[in-house]
């Protein structure tokens, strides 16, 4: 899930001087990314949150990187303490990765972060997914380069259901990125046949300038997700702070909401359904 555009959260702005966990900065806080994903392992992204006198680069963000907290990961029977690799293509390039307990969909996973003198805490549960039926590339004239990935998938009914969606652009983006306006709850849908247009979400430190759009030559995984209510909650926050604040980037303050105890962001449970869209090929 999944991602590191959520490490965007890492620099959440809050009143410190220094984030380096010394009796100086006890107001800094311990930023979590974490989620599970149905038939597949919990990766978590871990960090301190960036003051607001601090400059947002991608130098500064690896200065909050937090590489060496023992986390935890429980379904109630078995228990996982995860380890960290360095993956290059990745902003910020270290994830703490599981390889024991698989995601399972109905079953409750609890997460404890040890670092330093704190304890952060979060439970989840994974749903169950919901199949996507298409992903089709559509463009609004035959003529144009680009253009806009629509989703159709259908809504279980009887069932509360909430619903991201994600994309990934093979070679260029090495992680599901959340889209804009992908956090979807069923009570809006009319009815259980849902088709979604999808515009591109952000990425954090983009290699090339960012466009809403998808283009030719792309080829483009979409995943839906099904997920819980406070992980909704909190991609809605998130997506409303990018939006008010008007940057793409960073959000103005600290409203995000959160379901994590003792830190902030989210660690999350998520059921997916992916599949693959091939565009023309480049002119």
């Amino acid at each position: 899930m999944k991602k590191y555009i959520l490490f965007l959260f890492t620099l959440v702005a809050v009143s410190c001087s220094k984030d380096d966990f010394s009796e100086k900065s006890i107001e800094s806080k311990i930023v979590v990314e974490g989620w599970i994903e149905e038939g597949d392992y919990a990766q978590v992204l871990l960090s301190s949150s960036i003051p607001v006198t601090d400059a947002i680069d991608s130098t500064n963000v690896l200065n909050h990187v937090i590489r060496s907290a023992k986390i935890t990961i429980s379904d109630g029977e078995t228990s996982e303490v995860l380890r960290v690799k360095n993956d290059k293509n990745r902003v910020p390039p270290f994830v703490y990765f599981g390889s024991t307990l698989m995601g399972e969909a109905g079953k409750e996973y609890s997460i404890k972060i040890e670092y330093l003198n704190r304890v952060v805490q979060a439970v989840t549960t994974i749903p169950k997914s919901v199949k996507l039926k298409s992903a089709e590339y559509i463009k609004k004239n035959a003529a144009d380069t680009t253009g806009y990935i629509f989703v159709k998938f259908d809504d279980p009914v009887n069932e509360k259901n909430y619903y991201q969606i994600a994309t990934k652009i093979d070679k260029e983006e090495p992680v599901f990125v959340p889209v804009f306006y992908g956090n979807l709850d069923d009570k809006n849908f009319k009815e259980s046949s849902v088709t979604v247009q999808v515009n591109r979400g952000i990425l954090l430190f983009p290699k090339t300038k960012f466009t809403p759009y998808f283009a030719d030559g792309d080829l483009i995984h979409v995943k839906l997700r099904t997920q819980n209510k406070d992980a909704l909650d909190f991609w809605n926050s998130w997506q409303n702070e990018i939006v008010n604040s008007k940057n793409p980037i960073y959000p103005s303050n600290t409203s995000l909401k959160s379901n994590i105890k003792g830190g902030i962001g989210i660690w999350a449970g998520y059921g997916q359904s992916t599949l693959t869209v091939k565009t023309p090929p480049k002119k």
